[in-house]
């Protein structure tokens, strides 16, 4: 498969930061630990903690809950943090094997239920809002050793964050578990970028949407789903980037490509306050183009203007 744009943006930008090779141990450990909350946060609220970012640190860092938060919700975040570690431990593996899934599965779930912590679903589930049919039971150990088989074969074939995506895409819709196959196959697709030399690639809250459209839509064609993927690393590459004081290049294309959408979210996200000409400079966007997307995202309750007309700006719904 060629390279299309989107990979060639993931490409440079991961040039830029393996130029800053080899970081100290200490910003080693201080890079993982903030993704470690991060995507602990991130990857359960898609699926409707209500736990907050900095809730999620609390219960984490310093193993306490919070008042008025579901005991569960405090579980799948200590969970999350015990399999994101682990995800670690096989980044120079040779190989992922079932067990190595089935670990990453029971370290999340078995505070939850321990009975189906690691273990393979045994009964018919079902998506709400899809279309489509997962998995008979019956059939769940001859896809799952198609899936490894695919990925021990991909790996080294496939673009890093095509398969990275193809990796979330593939193993979300054999759907093994009574629970937690989201966040597994979130885990499982970092674990895919960080064997590549990728950072680790957040899908924000705000964005539940368009991800579960681009995942419907990967029935189909995974194409859309790999592109939202993609923009999703790039967003992650800037940020660390910005995190060392150095702008991003882009190859002359501001904003990196991507859904007007979310290139305005994701601008505002990083730079709260800015107003519509700061935005229609930086992402070299047509004036009206900008208004019309600032608008829907409004109408979205994804963003909101705060201030005077004069001094004012946009600021992401929810965010002081």
């Amino acid at each position: 498969m060629a390279i299309n744009f989107d990979y060639a943006v993931c490409e440079r930008l991961k040039t830029q930061l393996d130029g800053l090779r080899p970081f100290p141990q200490e910003t080693l450990d201080s890079l993982k630990e903030y993704y470690r909350v991060g995507l602990t946060y991130s990857s359960n609220a898609l699926e409707g903690n209500s736990l907050t970012e900095s809730e999620t640190k609390i219960v984490i860092e310093d193993g306490l809950t919070v008042e008025g938060k579901p005991l569960n919700h405090v579980y799948e975040a200590l969970g999350h943090a015990d399999a994101y570690d682990f995800i670690y431990t096989l980044v120079k593996h040779r190989n992922v094997a079932l067990d190595d899934i089935l670990r990453i599965h029971g370290l999340f779930y078995r505070r939850i239920n321990p009975d189906q912590a690691g273990k393979i679903r045994a009964g018919q589930v079902f998506i709400s809002g899809s279309r489509y049919k997962l998995p008979k039971p019956a059939d769940l150990p001859e896809q799952l050793a198609t899936f490894t088989g695919w990925f021990q074969k991909s790996e080294a074939l496939l673009h890093p964050v095509e398969f990275a995506a193809l990796v979330h895409q593939k193993f979300v819709f054999i759907h093994p578990f009574v629970d937690g196959n989201g966040r597994v196959a979130r885990l499982l697709m970092n674990l895919a970028l960080l064997r590549a030399g990728y950072p680790i690639a957040i899908i924000p809250p705000v964005l539940r949407r368009e991800y579960i459209a681009a995942l419907e839509t990967a029935h189909r064609s995974t194409k859309e789903f790999c592109a939202f993927i993609a923009q999703r690393v790039i967003e992650t590459e800037k940020d660390l980037l910005r995190l060392f004081d150095i702008k991003p290049d882009l190859g002359g294309v501001k904003g990196g490509g991507g859904k007007p959408e979310i290139r305005l979210l994701d601008y505002i996200r990083a730079n709260p306050g800015c107003n519509t000409p700061k935005i229609v400079s930086e992402l070299n966007l047509p004036t009206r183009t900008a208004q019309r997307y600032l608008k829907k995202l409004a109408d979205e309750k994804k963003i909101e203007f705060r201030g005077a007309p004069k001094n004012g700006g946009f600021h992401e719904c929810g965010f002081a």
